[in-house]
């Protein structure tokens, strides 16, 4: 423990999610031993996040108006959306260059142990973007954890309907691991997703 103000922003460190005691405490200390360092912008900054940032009405992603950079992008594929659980999965798809369809972020997944039930996500919103027709595919990238799976199912059962395709992202073996390492699931679904391969 120090004393004051010093463990007050250890404190308030500590409080944001992923910082564990130590790392607030090196942050800390940076703020405090570095004096080219100044915390007036970070303060600045933090303060505008609040009184700028919103969510997307389309999909549900950061914005700063009323749509996301994504979704007022017109060189994006309309009938194909990617569902995610957070804000940060999309960036996350984004970093691969891989999709160039539009997403609708849920802001979470089904788990009744913590009692977030599918009213307590957007998928309400999801079944009216899917009315008019326009989307012709929807695919499922929750995580591959029990939440994840258990919304993944919830979803694919919901979405049902004829001219929609449904699909849900592979997993499996990561590159570079060694199956010795791999736990049951992991194996289990790169065994179900497994590909031919092309002679």
């Amino acid at each position: 423990m120090y004393e004051g103000i010093v463990q007050e922003l250890i404190d308030e460190l500590g409080r944001l999610p992923g910082v564990g005691p130590k790392s607030a405490q090196r942050i800390a200390f940076h703020i405090v031993q570095t004096e080219s360092y100044d915390p007036t912008r970070l303060s600045e900054v933090l303060a505008e996040v609040r009184d700028k940032v919103r969510f997307c009405q389309q999909c549900g992603n950061v914005a700063e108006g009323e749509l996301c950079s994504i979704c007022r992008d017109p060189r994006r594929v309309p009938s194909v959306i990617c569902v995610v659980e957070e804000a940060k999965d999309v960036v996350a798809i984004e970093r691969t260059r891989e999709f160039r369809g539009l997403y609708h972020v849920l802001g979470g997944a089904i788990s009744p142990i913590d009692g977030i039930g599918p009213d307590q996500l957007r998928i309400t919103q999801l079944v009216q973007r899917l009315a008019d027709g326009t989307v012709t595919e929807v695919i499922i990238a929750t995580d591959p954890n029990l939440e994840g799976e258990a919304t993944a199912t919830y979803l694919s059962r919901l979405l049902i309907q004829p001219g929609l395709r449904v699909s849900r992202l592979a997993s499996g073996l990561p590159v570079g691991g060694d199956l010795e390492y791999a736990d049951e699931v992991t194996l289990g679904r790169a065994f179900e997703g497994r590909r031919v391969v092309e002679h």
